[in-house]
């Protein structure tokens, strides 16, 4: 009774659902597409492209530009930029240029696939040292696009917002995840309650109007004499548990029983792969603590991110279930 209280949540005025979509190549899956239909998906986040710094002349430069394949004419797209947080640490940086050429691009992509859009998302962790050229940037690439803008958020950047300012955007979106640091211990770096309830009393202060991205991906943690030497995407636990070369010695935890290659990755004798993801339940009460915390309704709830190998994980119903707890 007591986990069905804590697990159960009302219908009230409920957010939209949304997801991210972060491949190189956008081509709904079938699977994909079911799920869009079933929650009445009507507004994708697609990650248009990285801005990184070229390696010799540390210049930024567009990394990884999105390539269309599949039909969006059915889905209001907002493109979203992601930028290296060492791209806003270059003291010589030229931000006027920067924004232009990144207005610019957006502009293109946009064009030869005909999306129209009414709004771009900029995704930086920017920091203390990088933020007078990370505000900037917004500010330039507000003007340049003339296009609602929104900004992601982090949980440091809200708590500490008077130091790292917020950026003149109309809405954010808090990345409630990637809490933890990445290390060989038995915690969960995706969501770790204990670290987040150190962050969610500021969010009542916060004087930007914040929707909320929840996670539903998973990585393991590749172990090597007790240090980490990697993050693997794609793997799971069943799929461990039926892979000969892996024994399952806890919960999180499996150990290499002999030296093999899985997609395309070595895994020596005695190293050890902690899976990290999140449960239907996990997610039931991030959007609790999250709706209890805040002091304006969000009005979506953006998943992260769409991908056939993360929906599968869960029952059909799981957004709905989650944004009901709002």
């Amino acid at each position: 009774m007591l986990v069905f209280l804590l697990f159960s949540c009302s219908k009230n005025d409920e957010p939209a659902i949304a997801f991210y979509y972060w491949k190189t190549i956008f081509k709904l899956s079938e699977t994909e597409k079911e799920i869009l239909e079933e929650n009445k998906v009507t507004k994708l986040y697609i990650r248009y492209f990285d801005i990184g710094l070229q390696p010799q002349t540390k210049e930024p430069i567009p990394i990884s530009p999105i390539r269309f394949q599949g039909n969006v004419a059915n889905f209001n797209v907002v493109p979203v930029i992601f930028i290296q947080n060492k791209v806003m640490l270059q003291s010589n940086l030229d931000v006027e240029n920067l924004a232009k050429k990144a207005v610019q691009l957006v502009e293109e992509i946009s064009a030869v696939n005909k999306i129209a859009f009414r709004e771009v998302q900029i995704d930086c962790d920017w920091s203390l040292n990088s933020k007078d050229n990370y505000l900037k940037f917004v500010e330039r690439f507000k003007k340049l696009s003339q296009k609602k803008l929104s900004a992601t958020i982090r949980l440091h950047q809200v708590k500490y917002f008077k130091k790292t300012k917020i950026p003149n955007v109309d809405s954010g979106v808090l990345m409630y995840y990637n809490m933890g640091s990445i290390a060989p211990d038995s915690l969960n770096s995706i969501y770790d309650q204990k670290i987040a309830v150190r962050y969610l009393k500021s969010l009542k202060k916060y004087p930007l109007h914040l929707d909320f991205a929840l996670p539903i991906y998973s990585w393991g943690v590749h172990i090597r004499n007790q240090k980490v030497i990697g993050l693997r995407s794609k793997l799971s636990f069943s799929e461990l548990q039926k892979d000969e070369n892996f024994v399952q010695i806890s919960a999180f935890f499996f150990k290499v029983k002999q030296s093999n290659y899985k997609n395309g990755v070595f895994y020596e004798e005695n190293d050890l792969l902690k899976i990290e993801a999140i449960t239907p339940e996990d997610l039931k009460q991030m959007a609790k603590e999250l709706g209890e915390s805040t002091a304006q309704a969000p009005k979506e709830i953006i998943f992260y991110d769409l991908d056939e190998f993360n929906l599968k994980n869960y029952e059909k119903n799981i957004f709905e279930q989650v944004v009901s707890c709002f």
